[in-house]
């Protein structure tokens, strides 16, 4: 069982930045593919990033303004979002995933992108 929890949510101006964390407990997280995701209200739940310790992926609409980092002595993981547009705002989540039938979330952050 892996518990996470994000922090770094808040309201910020279009342009602006902000940095997520993320806090891990329990599991081995070395072996867990890290990422994070978000929800706008009425619609689904999609890829920000992830992260293992190979390789990164990127969903188009963030690349370059996004960067996802992890920390695994500290069982972190971060998401530094630069150059924030309306459409960022959502309700961030944290990912831990295993494999199809083990991943864990968070409960999630909210980033409010507004003038």
């Amino acid at each position: 069982q892996v518990q996470l929890v994000e922090s770094g949510g808040g309201s910020v101006q279009p342009g602006g930045s902000l940095r997520l964390s993320c806090a891990a407990s329990g599991g081995a997280f070395g072996l867990y593919r890290m990422g994070w995701y978000r929800q706008a209200t009425g619609k689904q739940r999609d890829l920000v990033a992830h992260i293992t310790t190979r390789d990164l992926t990127y969903a188009d609409s963030v690349k370059g303004r996004f960067t996802i980092s992890r920390d695994n002595a500290k069982k972190e993981v971060y998401l530094q979002m630069n150059s924030l547009k309306p459409e960022d705002t959502a309700v961030y989540y944290c990912n831990a995933y295993l494999n199809v039938t083990v991943q864990f979330w968070g409960q999630g952050t909210p980033v409010t992108v507004s003038s």
